[in-house]
């Protein structure tokens, strides 16, 4: 769980930016009855537009307001000998030397084999599975850039682009996200070096992704509407590669257009975007589908619903999850997300029993991550203050440390 809960950490950060409660409502344009709720205990969470408020009143990145990501281990130590490991692979030392070539025997096919299955430890949140392995594929990709024959390199720089954003997605789960950027610039300059067109639009929809995170909503959503319309206006849509990598940048697109108060367009775009999904299946099939964006039916439902719910519309985040049905190929962590957005449409809606029987699901599939992500813990303050407690509510609370 995060070290702080949100109103203690929203009371530190207005006091050290010298704000009283009224300017920072003021700033971040929401009332100062939330502000004053949210800092006195009497409300302990508030929907990401708010969130987002107030963070970029603050003038602090969302993941400074919200406490630790669901990656930082439960120590708090986000820059143990791991992680260092990691930033030391993704920014070698300067003028240090230079790659060398693969040694006899290297396998081409195996490094992307590793690769593929970092990606898939990714989705299934093994943060410190894939930190653990991600020094060496780095180092791996950057021998496998030398090595003979121009498709070699090729092979190799492609290899290395997808390490590297690989690298930069667990920098953001770590609040990095300035080494985050670095790692996927990096990563689209090797993508340069591929000859494969859809690796620079993928590595965009990474830096769109760190954009939000950082509270950059105009940035995030400027880059993936331009990388989706160049693979639009490309016919790279005509592969199902090409179709998941659009339809992960115009997802991301919604998102940012949400976050920006623009919802209306947002869904628009999600319909639009679940429709072209079932499309996916109908065309040529493509690569490794853990080394390609993630686009479904699916997986636009679920996006769909979040937007929903964060946004202000709880019955509509139900009834469009009512009407989910996920495949076999979307991610551990999607499904996890999908739990915990129906947890909150409940307890947006008044009804503390279908969120207890949400968040008890959601503990079974995904004890550690429950017990580490702060809106969850969130939703349980929020309910555990009900005078009445729903069945169930205290072993959840207990688990989570709420009733401390």
């Amino acid at each position: 769980m995060a070290n702080e809960d949100l109103g203690r950490t929203l009371r530190r950060l207005r006091r050290l930016a010298s704000l009283t409660q009224e300017e920072l409502a003021e700033r971040a344009d929401v009332c100062v009855d939330v502000v004053r709720q949210l800092e006195q205990g009497r409300k302990h969470s508030a929907r990401l537009p708010t969130l987002h408020a107030l963070a970029n009143g603050l003038g602090v990145e969302l993941t400074t307001l919200l406490g630790d990501p669901p990656a930082v281990a439960s120590t708090g130590e986000s820059d143990g000998p791991r992680f260092v490991a990691v930033r030391r692979a993704i920014m070698p030392v300067l003028r240090g030397p230079e790659p060398t070539p693969p040694a006899d025997g290297f396998s081409p096919e195996r490094l992307r084999e590793r690769i593929a299955e970092g990606w898939t430890r990714y989705h299934e949140a093994e943060f410190d599975t894939v930190m653990a392995a991600l020094p060496e594929l780095i180092t791996d990709a950057r021998s496998a850039t030398v090595a003979d024959g121009d498709d070699e390199r090729a092979a190799g720089f492609a290899a290395l682009g997808k390490a590297l954003q690989l690298a930069g997605h667990v920098a953001v789960r770590m609040g990095k996200t300035d080494l985050a950027l670095t790692s996927l610039e990096r990563a689209a300059d090797a993508a340069g070096h591929s000859g494969d067109p859809l690796l620079l639009p993928m590595i965009v929809n990474s830096m769109a992704w760190t954009y939000q995170r950082q509270g950059r909503l105009e940035d995030a959503l400027a880059v993936a509407l331009r990388a989706a319309a160049d693979v639009a206006d490309g016919g790279l849509d005509g592969t199902a590669d090409g179709l998941k990598v659009w339809g992960a940048l115009t997802m991301s697109a919604a998102t940012s257009a949400a976050r920006s108060g623009d919802y209306a367009r947002a869904a628009a775009m999600m319909e639009t975007a679940e429709k072209q999904a079932a499309r996916v299946s109908k065309l040529p099939d493509g690569g490794d589908n853990r080394m390609v964006s993630v686009f479904s039916p699916s997986s636009v439902r679920i996006e769909r619903v979040r937007l929903a719910v964060q946004y202000g519309h709880p019955q509509d985040a139900l009834a469009l999850a009512e009407g989910a049905r996920l495949s076999k190929d979307t991610p551990p962590s999607w499904r996890t997300w999908l739990l915990l957005d129906v947890a909150r449409a409940h307890t947006d809606m008044g009804d503390a029993a279908g969120a207890v029987k949400t968040l008890e699901s959601l503990r079974r599939v995904a004890p550690a991550w429950t017990r580490h992500h702060t809106l969850a813990v969130a939703i349980v303050r929020d309910l555990w203050t009900l005078p009445h407690h729903p069945p169930g509510l205290r072993p959840l609370a207990e688990f989570l440390g709420v009733t401390e």
